[in-house]
């Protein structure tokens, strides 16, 4: 009989088997930056796009950081780069974490999956920045 809550699909990110603090660092790094590094060895073209796509939204939080952007032009730039970024992480991490999120059990994503890890890790992050403008002074709400 199997159990619906084992992974129907496990897997192992390349960092699995590190030790602690190496998987948290690892894990910082796995849901800030969407590409894995055989990522990059796919045609150059659509690479530089990706590339440029993300330096705009890092543009965007610059600009925002200068009190050049409002909070509704930051909020349609956060939620384009979600949308693409599912697409990266589809093709480049196909994975979420299955169960806890202190727990090591990963498990292959399905497209709702992955929209809905990749919407509430930025969501989380962009409050996070939000937040960090707003108590500097530099985002007027």
């Amino acid at each position: 009989m199997v159990d619906p809550r084992m992974p129907t699909d496990p897997i192992e990110p390349p960092y699995a088997g590190y030790s602690l603090p190496a998987m948290v660092l690892a894990e910082i790094w796995h849901h800030l930056w969407p590409w894995c590094h055989g990522g990059f060895q796919r045609k150059r073209a659509l690479v530089a796009a990706e590339v440029a796509v993300a330096l705009a939204v890092t543009l965007i939080w610059v600009l925002a950081a200068l009190g050049r952007l409002d909070a509704a032009a930051i909020i349609g730039w956060w939620f384009g780069w979600s949308v693409f970024e599912v697409m990266i992480r589809m093709q480049s991490k196909p994975y979420v974490k299955e169960g806890p999120w202190w727990g090591r059990q990963y498990r292959k994503a399905s497209l709702m999956d992955m929209i809905s890890y990749v919407s509430f890790k930025n969501l989380l992050i962009g409050a996070a920045l939000f937040l960090a403008l707003k108590s500097m002074g530099l985002l007027v709400l």
